[in-house]
């Protein structure tokens, strides 16, 4: 199976069964709130996303590569574990370098909006964006 279509797979079934051998040991990873080294450390934070938020959903909008870069576009969205359950949407990119093996190597997540807008949304009473 190519490259692309493992992270379609991947991003359909979010954040469950992620297909972890496409990344290498080391890999990068880096978002608007954390940045981290390590393939055990990303399955992690896979993990606690999802234990933690309800209804998590990651939308893939496009995906495309060039030579050993891959670009994908994207909405994730969840319900906080707060009482009034806010829907919590974050539209994005991710940049995602690969190797000579096909594995990631680095994969940096960028954000539409700033963390504080994304914090602003958990306090937005009755929202459901």
């Amino acid at each position: 199976m190519d490259l692309l279509d493992i992270l379609r797979a991947d991003y359909e079934r979010f954040p469950a069964e992620q297909t972890y051998g496409i990344y290498a040991p080391g890999v990068y990873f880096k978002d608007p709130l954390t940045e981290f080294r390590g393939l055990e450390r990303y399955r992690r934070m896979i993990g606690f996303m999802g234990r933690w938020f309800k209804d998590l959903r990651l939308e893939l909008h496009g995906i495309e590569r060039t030579d050993s870069r891959i670009v994908t576009r994207w909405t994730l969205s969840w319900r906080a574990p707060l009482p009034w359950q806010p829907r919590i949407r974050i539209d994005g990119w991710s940049e995602l370098i690969v190797d000579e093996t096909e594995r990631i190597v680095s994969h940096i997540d960028y954000w539409r909006h700033p963390p504080l807008d994304v914090l602003r949304q958990h306090f937005a009473w009755g929202s459901s964006r």
